[in-house]
């Protein structure tokens, strides 16, 4: 119980972190000039001032909202002045106190309070609780240094409940809330049931504190002990030679793991191993694999990637500084560039560039690249027929290392490199795997983000990356991995383009090569065209190169030899540089010849002209086929053959004559061997010219399956044939009418050079190939 008295008009001095309770003898330092007035004034009345303790220690001039509102009427016994101009004064707690008003002054504040003291009358209760609370107190002295032994002796000759109390609690290390909330206890019982609860909780938290720091002093006596044997393993290593030891190469290793930005799930795999490796003693086989492992794991990038130029105009630049021509590819990377700069997430395409070799292909990719601001790297698969040159070797075996993907992304150091896959269609199988199968993972977009290296064993993410596949036949990708890619066929160039290539890459490149300059050695243009024409035949440009770094070898002996200072090359002095014509020009034949149809082939490197000849010799008819054709000539030929017999009334022939005649059919060349589905009008064509003795037209070529009915098929290449046409001196192309469409796909400069002639049926070829036209 408590007794309260009547309100009392008293000075303010508010406390910042410091709470007095009753019977209370302190000390406090007082700086505010209001908080010194407000004790001024004290002193001029009774010395009694009220002290309220500040909610926030941060308000320098607090206000009645910023205090709390129970506090302690104290009396002051004592006030000096410090040196530096600070009061010290002596209080001593009263009675607990509540404001009810609260005025506030030029000077200082007054409040008036009403006070409540503690009942001096003690029940069996207050002597048990009493009890309880000195036992409380006195284990808490015993086990925290917080409290002496002197101040328990202090508080336990107390017998006033509510003094004791409050003393125990002045005592006691509570924060400011929990003081405060004792202080505004005013029942005596109350507050000893508070302080009993609030001892019995710091006991067991000290109790717990106590385990776990034995536990601490257990687990140091544990790592002092692992110090200890690993410095005496170091002295182990120093006198056998290894001066570091592991312990410096453990710490580097375990740096580089975490900095390396690896997934959750590689980085624990990461960390058990390096705690095996650690374990191990260097001499144990198992440590170098180990090791090998680690440091391909850090190697590789996880996190690391380059930002893309995305600059449609810069990458068109780079692209058409590095190459004339392929206007297709350079459309689809700008396409790529656009995509990605309005969405910002496209992944990465795969792209095959297929065509003849010398086009440009391995140069375009690394263009690509650069126009992209991104890491280039290039592995060739061509003789790639072990799975595990792409997969990866198990670490089970001896000598095992990663696959070849994964070793292309190490040499990158990015996540988003451009990946070209060089010859992809030279890869083949045998008993060690298919390595085709294995690329399906790699280049297929919707599995490649957890593509899988047995070295490795841990997903790696290959999304980002931007994979081009090269390749010259795309008849021998298997069908599966083809269609993963995205193809873009490159059919060469024509002479114009390999003029400019000649003019603008070819010769700079080996002028500088040969230590020459353009001033020591001038190649004129139509020396150039003269090179193209007569000492090459092909769809790129390598003979084209071969040729001008022969020039730029004679040229280099002669400035060596007789002192010139420059030296011109003209039509007229190329013959005598470099040796005579290697092909003719501007005609496939001379003349009109019977029984010889040019014909025109797509092969693995670009387009070809082929001259079918047919022979008629007596005999029982006998069909003779040569020039090592393929299965599908062979029948192309026995299709065109019934095909002239079912026509020979209307032809004029004798319809008996294939009794009495031997048919011989040869394509010369022998040693190449030959096949496709283009050639059933070509062989007709021919057989029909033997036959009526009329001659084929020889700025002639043509191209076209045939029916037993006569009618002709459309084919494929035909840029590539065209191509090889132009470049034969051909002037008029018969084609099926089906691939009309695919002219446009001609360059302009050879369509202009060109006359189309589009058949649906065999009698228009006869008409437009034989000289006098066809049927009689």
């Amino acid at each position: 119980m408590t007794k309260e008295t009547k309100e009392k008009v008293v000075p303010l001095l508010p406390l910042r972190g410091l709470l007095v309770f009753p019977t209370m003898v302190l000390h406090i330092d007082v700086g505010r000039e209001r908080s010194v007035a407000a004790l001024e004034q004290a002193l001029l009345t009774d010395s009694i001032v009220f002290l309220a303790a500040q909610k926030d220690m941060s308000v320098e001039q607090p206000v009645k909202e910023d205090l709390y509102q129970v506090g302690t009427l104290a009396h002051i016994n004592q006030m000096v002045k410090l040196p530096n101009g600070t009061i010290r004064v002596l209080v001593e707690g009263v009675d607990r106190a509540t404001w009810t008003s609260y005025t506030e002054s030029e000077k200082y504040a007054t409040v008036a309070v009403t006070t409540s003291s503690d009942e001096t009358e003690k029940t069996p209760e207050h002597e048990a609780l009493m009890r309880m609370l000195l036992q409380y107190f006195e284990k808490y002295s015993k086990l925290s240094k917080k409290v002496t032994s002197e101040t328990y002796d202090t508080v336990s000759d107390i017998e006033e409940p509510g003094r004791l109390a409050d003393m125990i609690a002045s005592y006691l290390p509570l924060k400011m809330t929990a003081k405060q909330e004792v202080l505004e206890i005013f029942d005596v019982l109350a507050r000893l049931e508070w302080l009993v609860n609030r001892l019995h909780n710091e006991q067991e938290v000290i109790d717990m504190e106590k385990k776990i720091s034995e536990r601490v002093k257990v687990a140091m006596e544990r790592t002092q002990k692992e110090f200890y044997l690993r410095e005496q393993m170091k002295a182990i290593q120093t006198e056998l030679g290894d001066k570091e030891g592991k312990t410096g190469e453990i710490a580097d290793l375990r740096k580089k793991i975490e900095e390396s930005g690896m997934p959750e799930s590689t980085l624990k795999v990461a960390e058990k191993e390096l705690d095996r490796y650690e374990k191990l003693p260097a001499a144990a086989a198992e440590s170098g694999i180990i090791r090998n492992y680690l440091d391909w794991l850090v190697a590789l990038p996880w996190t690391e990637s380059t930002a893309d130029r995305l600059d449609i105009n810069h990458a068109e630049k780079i692209l058409n500084r590095d190459h004339d021509g392929l206007e297709s590819v350079k459309e689809r990377v700008l396409e790529y560039l656009a995509v990605r700069q309005l969405t910002n997430s496209l992944r990465g395409p795969i792209l095959c560039l297929a065509g003849p070799p010398g086009v440009g292909k391995t140069s375009l990719a690394r263009s690509i690249a650069e126009s992209l601001g991104r890491q280039f790297v290039r592995i060739s698969l061509g003789g790639v027929r072990d799975e595990s040159e792409i997969r990866g070797h198990r670490r089970t075996y001896v000598g095992a290392m990663p696959g070849r993907i994964i070793q292309g992304m190490k040499k990158a150091g990015k996540i988003n490199p451009v990946f070209l896959l060089d010859e992809i269609d030279k890869m083949s199988n045998d008993f060690r795997g298919d390595p085709s199968s294995a690329m399906l993972e790699v280049l297929d977009p919707e599995q490649n983000h957890n593509f899988s290296d047995h070295y490795i064993e841990e997903t790696y993410n290959l999304s980002n990356v931007l994979f081009i596949a090269t390749a010259n036949d795309l008849s021998s990708i298997p069908g599966p991995l083809r269609d993963r890619m995205e193809i873009i066929s490159i059919a060469g160039y024509t002479e114009l383009e390999k003029q400019l290539i000649a003019k603008n890459h070819l010769l700079p490149k080996q002028l500088e090569e040969h230590g020459l300059t353009k001033s020591t050695l001038q190649l004129r243009d139509d020396a150039i065209l003269d090179l193209i024409r007569y000492y090459t035949r092909e769809a790129g440009v390598r003979s084209l190169e071969r040729q001008i770094a022969t020039i730029c070898r004679k040229a280099a002996k002669q400035v060596v030899s007789s002192d010139k200072k420059r030296i011109i090359i003209t039509p007229s002095t190329l013959e005598e540089l470099i040796g005579k014509h290697k092909f003719r020009y501007g005609q496939a034949e001379t003349e009109n010849q019977i029984g010889v149809a040019t014909g025109l082939a797509y092969t693995s490197v670009g387009g070809d002209t082929l001259q079918i000849e047919v022979a008629l010799s007596p005999g029982k008819g006998k069909l003779l086929l040569t020039g090592k054709l393929g299965d599908v000539m062979k029948e192309s030929a026995q299709t065109a053959l019934s095909f002239v017999r079912s026509k020979a009334d209307e032809l004029g022939l004798d319809v008996d004559f294939h009794e009495t005649n031997d048919i011989h059919i040869h394509v010369p060349e022998g040693a190449v061997p030959k096949d496709g589905p283009s050639a059933g009008i070509t062989i007709a064509t021919a057989l029909v010219s033997a036959l009526l003795k009329r001659p084929i037209r020889r700025e002639v070529g043509m191209t076209g399956e045939i029916t037993l009915r006569g009618r002709v098929l459309p084919i494929g290449g035909l840029k590539e044939k065209t191509l090889s046409a132009h470049r034969a001196g051909l002037t008029t192309i018969i084609l099926p009418k089906d691939n009309e469409r695919d002219i446009e796909d001609i360059p302009e400069s050879v369509r202009e050079d060109l006359t189309f002639k589009l058949v649906s049926h065999a009698d228009e070829v006869l008409e437009i190939a034989l000289e006098g036209g066809g049927m009689q």
